[in-house]
């Protein structure tokens, strides 16, 4: 079919429908393939794996660029009055006249480097480390999504499943990045038997969140604090 309006006269195949002996039609198997792209998936094996989310550590790189722009600024001014013909500033100087006099083994030079030392150890430790602990990476089944559980919402997702087991009073659940420690009070049952209901149920729970590493899982149960 040539499409009205069109010079060069091209033409363009339309989806077609083929007819059964019967007289319905049925869409074309061409057509409907080329409609809908596949979704990009990854594979089960080790390829769903899914590393820990990396922090923009936003506020220590605004601390530190407003440090050097600052301590450039004013240096870089002293040095534009100095070259005009007035004198320097007396922080210059003093520190110049302190850095000339003063011994390696000096301890004010000591506090100094090891203050200096520290905080580039810190601004290492923090460009070298992902951050975001309380983010857990979730199982990824698409290429081109990336999912994450906050951990407080996991430990309230197994809070919810720990008290609907029989003879649970009350749960306490700190969810963190290697494991799952549950503390329950049962007030009936044998201590026994709600520890294993909990453990299948808990276990359950956790490869239900759909975490690319799961966490392993601690049960502690015990008897109401006796009043008086």
């Amino acid at each position: 079919m040539t499409e009205p309006g069109d010079p060069t006269g091209s033409t363009r195949r339309m989806p077609t429908m083929d007819q059964d002996h019967d007289g319905a039609h049925r869409p074309d198997p061409g057509a409907a393939s080329a409609a809908h792209d596949p979704v990009p998936t990854l594979e089960r094996d080790g390829g769903g794996r899914a590393g820990r989310f990396w922090s923009a550590r936003r506020i220590p790189a605004a601390l530190l660029a407003l440090v050097l722009l600052g301590a450039a600024g004013l240096l870089l001014y002293d040095i534009a009055a100095v070259r005009a013909g007035r004198p320097a500033m007396q922080w210059r100087r003093s520190l110049a006249d302190g850095l000339a006099e003063r011994q390696l083994d000096d301890v004010a030079v000591l506090v100094g480097a090891g203050v200096a030392a520290l905080i580039g150890l810190w601004l290492l430790l923090l460009a070298l480390t992902p951050g975001l602990r309380r983010l857990l990476p979730m199982r990824r089944d698409r290429a081109d999504v990336r999912a994450g559980l906050d951990r407080d919402a996991a430990a309230l997702v197994l809070r919810d499943r720990a008290v609907e087991v029989p003879g649970v009073q009350s749960v306490r659940v700190r969810m963190g990045r290697k494991k799952a420690k549950v503390r329950a009070v049962a007030h009936f049952r044998e201590l026994d038997d709600v520890r294993a209901d909990l453990d299948t149920v808990l276990a359950t729970g956790i490869k239900e969140l759909g975490l690319a590493k799961q966490p392993g899982l601690s049960v502690q149960v015990h008897r109401p604090a006796k009043k008086g």
